[in-house]
């Protein structure tokens, strides 16, 4: 098992490229199975998310090959196998999407209930009300979600709200479905995240007839096919959110290419209020900061609300501003883990309920930390950039399942990672 040697504080400067998004990748990546063929998708990251996705695939009987440029085909051509195991869907949540794609085309699926990180209870009882609302039949039997559908699925108006918001895999697993569909299928309190309008975008250019994009009311008129494509995935704006704490963190300045600030105008606008200068430059931002870190409240929301993706890396950048700071977590209440942990670098804060109180500090301390998720482990090494002593990050594969090889890529720009086998 690898973990992080971080020395610290430093200063950062310089540019980095961000990369094609994660939480964009995987669902289009299961949207190939709906196009008997070869898809290539371009700018994915090289992630082991992306690679347990791919095995997944194999599995179903794709074939996936990934070049040197981040350029990942898919041959659909075959599918004689609808079984997602539980070896693999148990390692990454995002697995439920070939749920929907696999029963469209093949009329039949079974897939192991979903793992991922530990940031608190994920059902996925929405997604099986939409595909039932399509004329599913779905039952559960040792662990496996049990899909299967006579002829062809049937469009209908579907509405995909849950208790804390719209569901983002929820949404994509329903509108894959619905391409393929008998008639019309509107689905009401879709999520609006970047990466669902990326989804529908690659949908439609592979065939398929969505419109509605980028709104809350998703109209799908069901196609009898879809033909394989070639599409290039968004950058992804939790890892460049992620690199903007970085440079506020340490008190440094950073030039993000191939950055979509337009997607990320929640959390550009909570940094400029905390005296984070973000500024466009091309096609991406220049981020600085100078002065002190301010004070203030956060509530994460759905899209284009604060993202939840990004609170355990804020919470670590209020750990230093002046003043008391309150997040509130509303999409997963439970995804506060990283708390103790920053709390062991002499982090000032109180958990209450679905809220933690953060009481700014003037300076972190290194110590050994555990990683508990894959963002919580990310503010872990934020936390550790702007600390004072070497900090030690243990169980930093959840950080490798979202972040391309990120000691290489700060490294450059003033940081002192190391990563050492135990």
């Amino acid at each position: 098992m690898d973990i992080f040697h971080i020395e610290g504080p430093v200063k950062l400067k310089g540019s980095v490229t961000i990369n094609g998004s994660k939480n964009a990748s995987l669902p289009i990546m299961a949207a190939s199975i709906l196009a008997g063929g070869c898809s290539t998708l371009k700018s994915t990251p090289n992630l082991s998310d992306i690679s347990v996705f791919s095995k997944l695939l194999i599995c179903l009987g794709c074939k996936v090959r990934k070049d040197s440029r981040g350029n990942i085909s898919i041959d659909s051509s075959v599918i004689d196998n609808t079984i997602g195991e539980y070896d693999i869907v148990r390692k990454m949540r995002a697995s439920i999407c070939i749920l929907g794609p696999l029963l469209a085309r093949c009329g039949k699926a079974q897939v192991s209930m979903p793992g991922g990180c530990a940031i608190g209870d994920r059902p996925v009882d929405i997604h099986l009300r939409g595909l039932r609302e399509l004329g599913a039949k779905i039952y559960l039997k040792n662990g496996y979600i049990v899909a299967e559908v006579r002829r062809r699925l049937t469009g209908k108006n579907i509405f995909l709200g849950g208790p804390f918001g719209s569901t983002v895999l929820g949404t994509a697993n329903i509108l894959m479905a619905a391409t393929l569909a008998k008639g019309k299928t509107i689905i009401e309190s879709a999520a609006c995240e970047p990466e669902i309008s990326d989804l529908a975008n690659c949908l439609n250019n592979m065939g398929a007839k969505i419109s509605g994009i980028g709104s809350p009311r998703l109209t799908v008129k069901g196609v009898k096919n879809l033909n394989p494509i070639k599409y290039n995935i968004i950058p992804d704006r939790i890892e460049a959110g992620t690199f903007m704490v970085a440079a506020a963190i340490t008190k440094s300045q950073l030039h993000l290419e191939n950055c979509r600030v337009d997607h990320m105008m929640a959390v550009v606008d909570k940094l400029r209020s905390i005296g984070v200068t973000v500024e466009a430059a091309g096609t991406g931002c220049i981020v600085r900061r100078k002065g002190p870190i301010k004070s203030t409240d956060i509530i994460t929301q759905p899209y284009p609300g604060f993202p939840t993706d990004l609170q355990a890396q804020f919470m670590a950048l209020l750990a230093l501003a002046k003043g008391n700071s309150i997040i509130v977590e509303k999409i997963f209440p439970d995804r506060f883990m990283h708390v103790a942990e920053l709390g062991r670098m002499a982090a000032d804060l109180r958990k209450e309920g679905r809220a933690v109180i953060v009481a700014g500090v003037k300076k972190l301390i290194a110590a050994p930390v555990m990683a508990s998720d894959l963002r919580a482990s990310a503010a872990l090494v934020l936390a550790a950039l702007a600390a004072e002593g070497k900090t030690i990050v243990n169980r930093v594969y959840h950080i490798d399942r979202g972040y391309e090889k990120i000691e290489k890529r700060l490294n450059p720009l003033g940081a002192k990672i190391q990563r050492k086998k135990v």
